[in-house]
Formats: structure tokens, C-alpha cells, sequence
């Protein structure tokens, strides 16, 4: 059976492939800030979750394809943007030249789409990394499954992708953790300042990261000062974030509660993989019983 979200918050091992796994998030950022900047803020995640999904089937609907349309009333009727961010998402796909028209469509009225090579290659590898985790934890092989079967990521995304949509576990998490998530590159950011904890003791109130450079945050994730110091600001008013000394300044501190309400949105996404990898790939053969 898939692991439990209760066996992801007792295990301090997964946390550790949790920082792991945010790392790996950052790596993909830096040798492609376009197609990581989907992954930078929730409701861009999420709209990209959605096309892939509706280019592949989403589960219960009535048929495939995704056009910009369909697309646009699946993402207000699921509460995950308005008509026109939406309508923005799929004009901005296209000219990154992470979407393209099907060129050839017995509907010559409906435009439809399809998710180009390069969103192909990154998005396995988002799916990758988590599998990789899963696997590193439990001793299973989900990842040499999935490579060894090049259909199994159209069968397993569009589960996942309803699966977020649908938790709210997922979606909010927490106070915080959506502050930073909703804004934009607030999710990196939020990534950054979790890979920065060396060790976290979850008896303890505070762990410290050391001193940030705010500079070196604007120019890696393409932040305005102003965006970034009204973030960190409203996370310090939340209790969340701090400093040693005055703002800024000194050894910077993440609250116990935000690196919980993190580890719990984690904890619920990894439930999500695992049982969607569970369901294509069948039953995982795991030589680790437990997660400790």
C-alpha cells in the first residue's frame, strides 16, 4: 500500500530527502529559470498540472485534449485562477515555446495544444526527483520502473494532477507557507530558505540558517527588493522568519511552525506521488519497512 501522510511526518528521514528534493528544485531553476518560474508560485504549479492533465485525460472527464478554452473554464471552475491569468498562462506556454498547436485536427474550430519536448523532459523530471526520494526512503524502484515504461508518466500525471487539485492539504498548508507560495517566486524563495537548514529538531522552536544575502536572493530569483523585503517582512510579523539582529542582519531563524506547515505540504504531495506511482506501476517492492 502507498505510504501514509503520518509515516512522512514521523520520519525524519523524509525530511531530510525533503531538502534534498528542494535543492534539486533550485538546481532545475538555475540552468532554466523559464521553465522553473512554473514551479515558482502555486497557482502557476498548479495551471501547468492542469494542461498536462487535460492534454493527457483527466481522470472522470469525457475526453482529451487540451485547448485554450477547456483550459481556461477547467482552471476557474477548480478555483486555481481567474479567465484572464489563466488566458495570460497559455499565451506566455506558447511564446516560451512550452506549448505548440497540433498541427493536424479533424476539429478545424478547436485550436488544440500539446506540451513541447522541453515540457515533456522537465516536468519527468519534477516527477523523477520525487520518485527517486520515494524510492531512496523505502528502498523500492519506482524510478527504474518508470524509465523502463515510457507510457507510465501520461498514466500517472494527470492522477497527480487531480489529486493536488483536489487536497487541501496541498493547496494550503499553511498560513506562511501560501504567503510565500502565492507570490511570485515566493515558492523558490521558500525552497532557498528551507535547503539552507542543516539539521532541524523538531523539539526545538527555531532553526537557524545562517545569514542571508539579499542580494545574492534578488539576482538568483529574479526578485525586486521591494517584492523581496515586503515578504520577509509580512513572514517576520507572522512569527515565521527572524533575525539575530535588526532586521536583516545577523543569523537568520525559520520558526518550528513554518518548517511544519512545509514538511506537511510535502508529506501530502510525496502521499500524492506515491499512490498515483502505486496505481500505474503497481505495488512497490519495498525492502524498507519503515521510514525511520
Amino acid at each position: 500500500m502507498p505510504h501514509k501522510v503520518e509515516d512522512f511526518l514521523e520520519s525524519d528521514a523524509f525530511f531530510v530527502a525533503v531538502l534534498h528534493c528542494a535543492r534539486e528544485m533550485l538546481s532545475i531553476y538555475r540552468e532554466s529559470p523559464r521553465i522553473a518560474s512554473i514551479f515558482a508560485a502555486q497557482q502557476r504549479w498548479l495551471m501547468a498540472h492542469a494542461g498536462f492533465a487535460l492534454h493527457f485525460g483527466y481522470p472522470g472527464e469525457p475526453k482529451l485534449g487540451l485547448y485554450s478554452g477547456r483550459f481556461i473554464a477547467f482552471v476557474v471552475a477548480n478555483k486555481i485562477a481567474s479567465r484572464n491569468t489563466a488566458a495570460a498562462f497559455i499565451q506566455e506556454m506558447l511564446a516560451y515555446r512550452f506549448l505548440r498547436p497540433v498541427e493536424s485536427t479533424s476539429d478545424k474550430r478547436t485550436r488544440l495544444l500539446e506540451p513541447t519536448e522541453t515540457a515533456h523532459e522537465h516536468f519527468f523530471r519534477w516527477l523523477a526527483t520525487h520518485l527517486f526520494i520515494l524510492d531512496s526512503l523505502d528502498g523500492s524502484n519506482r524510478l527504474d520502473r518508470i524509465n523502463a515504461d515510457p507510457a507510465a508518466f501520461s498514466k500517472i500525471q494527470p492522477l497527480i494532477s487531480k489529486a493536488i487539485i483536489d487536497s487541501d492539504a496541498v493547496r494550503d498548508p499553511g498560513a506562511t507557507y501560501s504567503l510565500f507560495n502565492w507570490a511570485n517566486s515566493g515558492g523558490l524563495i521558500m525552497d532557498y530558505l528551507m535547503s539552507r537548514i542543516d539539521t532541524f529538531d523538531r523539539s526545538s522552536e527555531r532553526a537557524y540558517i545562517g545569514p542571508l544575502s539579499l542580494k545574492e536572493i534578488r539576482d538568483q530569483f529574479m526578485i525586486s527588493n521591494t517584492h523581496l523585503k515586503r515578504l520577509l517582512t509580512q513572514a517576520s510579523e507572522m512569527g515565521s522568519v527572524g533575525w539575530t539582529q535588526p532586521p536583516y542582519k545577523g543569523d537568520t531563524w525559520i520558526s518550528r511552525a513554518f518548517v511544519m506547515e512545509y514538511w506537511g505540504y510535502q508529506a501530502a504531495k510525496f502521499t500524492v506521488v506515491d499512490a498515483a506511482a502505486e496505481a500505474v506501476l503497481g505495488p512497490a517492492a519495498r525492502k524498507t519497512a519503515s521510514l525511520r
